[in-house]
């Protein structure tokens, strides 16, 4: 069964240099954003963990608004770790033209009040081993900063470590957020986009018979010659009619009797 959260991320290997450079810079507004979100989002889950606890049920419009940080949180941390160039948007709603997008089923009816409740006991192994991957995603990015700074590339094998650990944090995030009642794997079953440079070239099925090549050209059908109607034989002609004689030169003499 596919886990409820999914997270995705475009592979670029381009990448400015200049914006990297001033990458550090680039993050604050973002990361000031991100604090005074996270304080709302804090009410939120708080008031959430009530509802569950004695409803089984997560309020809509909680979820929708918690749902809204942890996506925005993972595209600020992709932004400021260098996973993406381009900037993020402020609010937390699904972009799918953005270059990482987090996906979520919806919440669970009903929840397990028993796990809600003992949620803070059942998240420390994920709590620490967030903190290891998080502290795996800051080495990366700081290798990453001085590859794309030197070279204008970042390499494939650099950006899966980075993919890898920036992914577990935002499922992670969404356990202790209370999204989902289901630990995290540490590797996302959902494949993540490549962003390999296009389509593969159309070709038949797998399985199925080699292509057999362009089809021949089937010259088009002569038309039978048309039949000629028979002849058919024309009216009785009447009496010839005479044509008028011609009309010689004007008479010089005079008329008779003058």
């Amino acid at each position: 069964m596919a886990y409820p959260v999914t997270f995705e991320a475009d592979y670029v290997e381009r990448r400015s240099r200049l914006t990297t450079f001033f990458r550090p810079i680039l993050a604050i507004p973002l990361i000031i954003w991100l604090a005074i979100y996270g304080i709302a989002a804090t009410i939120a889950i708080f008031i959430a963990w009530f509802a569950i606890v004695f409803t089984a049920r997560y309020p809509r419009a909680l979820y929708g608004f918690v749902e809204g940080y942890n996506r925005y949180y993972a595209r600020a941390t992709a932004y400021a770790a260098l996973l993406c160039d381009p900037y993020p948007s402020f609010l937390g709603e699904d972009d799918p033209a953005y270059a990482v997008r987090m996906h979520f089923s919806g919440p669970l009816d009903p929840y397990s009040r028993l796990k809600t409740f003992f949620r803070i006991i059942l998240a420390i192994p994920i709590a620490i081993l967030r903190w290891v991957v998080h502290l795996l995603l800051e080495i990366t990015a700081v290798a990453a900063w001085f590859v794309i700074v030197f070279s204008g590339k970042l390499p494939r094998g650099l950006y899966d470590v980075m993919v890898l650990a920036n992914s577990y944090i935002a499922r992670s995030d969404s356990y202790l957020y209370l999204l989902t009642e289901t630990y995290p794997p540490f590797e996302d079953e959902q494949p993540r986009t490549a962003g390999m440079p296009g389509p593969p070239p159309a070709g038949p099925p797998s399985g199925g018979p080699p292509s057999a090549g362009p089809p021949a050209t089937v010259p088009p059908a002569t038309a039978p010659p048309a039949t000629a109607p028979p002849d058919t034989a024309p009216p009785a002609a009447g009496p010839p009619i005479p044509e008028p004689p011609a009309a010689g030169p004007p008479s010089t003499e005079p008329p008779a009797g003058s």
